[in-house]
């Protein structure tokens, strides 16, 4: 039997469920953290993104030799203030859902705990004898930047646009493979090892900088078969860098268009109501058009 085509789309991917609390303080706090659709959370939200990106700031400047001299205690100071603030962050996580080891082991209560370990782990490492080991674990503070993902709302459509891209993806992939290896082949045939090309792996390596408009310029055609050669290379790497991008913006642009936008209750704000529920589906409360 064909399918209608008046069926409904698939809803997109919930948020990983760690368990929401009954009520009471927990509760409230959950809405507040894990979700987004209400102005404490949103708030919560822009003031946790803003402390990530302060915070990669920090730790960018602390590898500055100049700044790190310079202000070294004031570097240090806000590098405790923000790893005090994602402590409690992370503590109030683990709290505030019904199953807190599901969170703690999820790729974000992963990044969560490395973001704020190294600093720490820093207590108990004396520099003097542990400085490479310690400077190699402060950067693991640079994992905050991961924490960013899950505040991004774009992020799950561009990955499930990927992800739906794959096949084409890896078709182009393929390719622009077999371009550069025979386009490759062909220059260490025209231009020989005299003129640098001196074996096929180079030529190939040549071939792969001109086509993507790199163009380190170690490796030069001399004929004038193989400028013309280059210069082909170089129009078709105009376009086949297009390609890529071009296939994931269309997934994109369809998931968009078949994305129903999230709502949530004004009452207990509870999130994942259909586009067409004119009533919570946990309190009963009325929902806003």
């Amino acid at each position: 039997m064909k399918k209608s085509t008046s069926d409904p789309l698939p809803a997109p991917n919930p948020p990983p469920d760690y368990g929401r609390p009954e009520g009471g303080l927990r509760r409230r706090l959950y809405a507040i953290i894990f979700e987004a659709n209400t102005p404490a959370g949103r708030l919560f939200d822009l003031v946790l993104v803003g402390a990530i990106l302060a915070s990669i700031f920090v730790v960018m400047m602390d590898t500055v030799p100049s700044y790190s001299a310079r202000y070294g205690t004031a570097i240090n100071f806000l590098e405790w203030g923000f790893t005090a603030l994602f402590t409690i962050e992370y503590l109030l996580r683990i709290y505030c859902v019904r199953h807190p080891l599901r969170y703690a082991t999820s790729f974000y209560g992963i990044i969560d705990f490395l973001s704020i370990l190294p600093t720490y782990l820093a207590l108990f490492m004396p520099e003097a004898h542990f400085l490479m080991e310690v400077r190699v674990l402060r950067l693991l503070r640079i994992f905050r930047i991961l924490k960013l993902t899950m505040y991004v709302a774009e992020y799950q459509m561009l990955g499930e646009a990927l992800n739906a891209s794959k096949r084409k993806i890896l078709v182009f992939i393929f390719f622009v493979l077999m371009v550069v290896l025979l386009m490759g082949t062909v220059m260490y045939v025209v231009e020989g090892p005299e003129n640098g090309f001196d074996s096929i792996p180079r030529s190939i390596y040549w071939a792969i900088v001109t086509l993507t408009t790199v163009g380190y310029g170690d490796m030069t055609p001399k004929t004038d078969i193989g400028r013309m050669i280059a210069s082909l290379m170089m129009l078709l790497g105009w376009g086949t860098l297009a390609v890529p991008t071009g296939i994931v913006t269309a997934e994109m642009t369809s998931r968009r268009g078949r994305a129903a936008p999230a709502r949530a209750c004004p009452n207990c704000r509870s999130e994942g109501h259909d586009s067409h529920a004119r009533f919570c589906k946990d309190c009963g409360a009325p929902l806003s058009s």
